[in-house]
């Protein structure tokens, strides 16, 4: 029983550091500087789910993120998860001021260029700009622009095939 908690424990780490790595990346949340006071978080883990809920308040307002393998996929209009895809891991983040961010880790059993021609056909279809499209070994990775939501999907050809997307999504205006 130990061997599993801290298995969990761990893995409920790496979500988060990864969770919050991307959010920062895309924007999402700041990290305050030097001589910035910090704001204390609030979180909680699910003992039963690992699902991890947590509250970060922000200069415009409050962040809140919701992180695990079992956290319902919500992505925005027009775009969904590749075919038969198993999630593996999945963050939402919300913001008071606006906007969603969601980081969806999963596997497929398909090649790795057909994941990525999946979410490139979706974001053209939703008028998102091609800002980079790349192979570097066995990893395909497609970038798109709108307004002020980036697309970035990434799979990497096995068995099964590895894939992410980050759709970091602001409000306009």
């Amino acid at each position: 029983m130990r061997v599993r908690l801290a298995v969990l424990a761990s893995l409920v780490i790496a979500a988060i550091g990864l969770a919050v790595s991307a959010l920062v990346w895309f924007g999402a949340l700041e990290i305050p500087g030097e001589h910035e006071p910090r704001i204390a978080t609030e979180h909680v883990i699910d003992p039963a789910t690992g699902e991890v809920r947590m509250t970060i308040p922000q200069k415009d307002g409050i962040v809140t993120l919701l992180s695990g393998p079992k956290v319902p996929v919500t992505l925005p209009q027009g775009f969904s998860l590749f075919p038969a895809s198993r999630v593996l891991g999945n963050s939402q983040v919300k913001r008071s001021g606006g906007g969603q961010d969601t980081l969806v880790t999963f596997e497929a059993d398909a090649p790795a260029a057909d994941v990525i021609a999946h979410y490139r056909d979706q974001a053209q279809a939703a008028g998102f700009a091609v800002s980079l499209e790349a192979e570097t070994g066995d990893t395909r990775i497609f970038v798109g622009e709108r307004g002020g939501t980036k697309l970035t999907a990434t799979a990497t050809q096995g068995t099964p095939t590895t894939g992410q997307l980050i759709i970091a999504a602001r409000p306009t205006g």
